[in-house]
């Protein structure tokens, strides 16, 4: 993240991403596969680290294997095979959705998790309760743990969609996109930019 003067002058937090070149690497039909979609691939890799039919498929497309690839389902069907798209494409929109992955946090307890206070205070007779979840079951009836009932647990490392950022600006000679606020997700990680 960093941060950018807005026209009225105001310090303005914001998250730089690169988005782009995206090359169409197929073009999904309803004759030919049910549906309409288009696949988009990003960030180039060694042909040495990918697996012939992956060669051979971004080969179709005349571009060098990827990394990442997307499927979006659309409507607008005027996609060709080989394409690209870059940040331009965003020229014309005010807000974006952003999917990503966020960052895991391992295996936590219900105080970190949840935000339970804990089992009472350091008194009142306590030794190392301070962050229990306390009791959680009901009574002889019904004898179990309700389904649902917030626990420790593994933490983060989920599929996130934060909606209605606002696009600040855009850096077309670098495939740069600076949008208000934080989006999912480490420094480096993938994310899918939706509008």
């Amino acid at each position: 993240m960093t941060s950018i003067f807005s026209e009225d002058g105001k310090n303005v937090a914001v998250t730089v991403i690169e988005a782009g070149p995206c090359v169409v690497t197929q073009v999904k039909t309803v004759e030919t596969d049910g549906y309409n979609a288009v696949q988009l691939a990003f960030d180039d890799k060694k042909e040495k680290n990918s697996n012939k039919p992956q060669v051979g498929h971004f080969k179709k497309a005349n571009t060098a294997p990827k990394r990442k690839v997307v499927e979006f389902r659309t409507e607008d069907m005027n996609y060709r095979l080989g394409d690209v798209l870059t940040v331009e494409t965003f020229q014309d929109q005010a807000w974006i959705d952003v999917v990503g992955t966020s960052k895991g946090k391992g295996f936590q307890g219900v105080v970190k998790r949840h935000g339970f206070g804990g089992v009472g205070g350091q008194t009142h007779g306590q030794h190392n309760r301070l962050r229990a979840p306390g009791s959680n079951g009901a009574s002889s009836f019904p004898s179990r743990v309700f389904p649902g009932q917030r626990m420790a647990g593994q933490m983060g490392n989920e599929r996130v969609k934060v909606q209605n950022l606002q696009v600040m600006k855009i850096v077309p000679e670098n495939n740069l996109l600076l949008v208000k606020g934080s989006v999912p997700g480490c420094n480096v990680s993938y994310i899918i930019i939706e509008y």
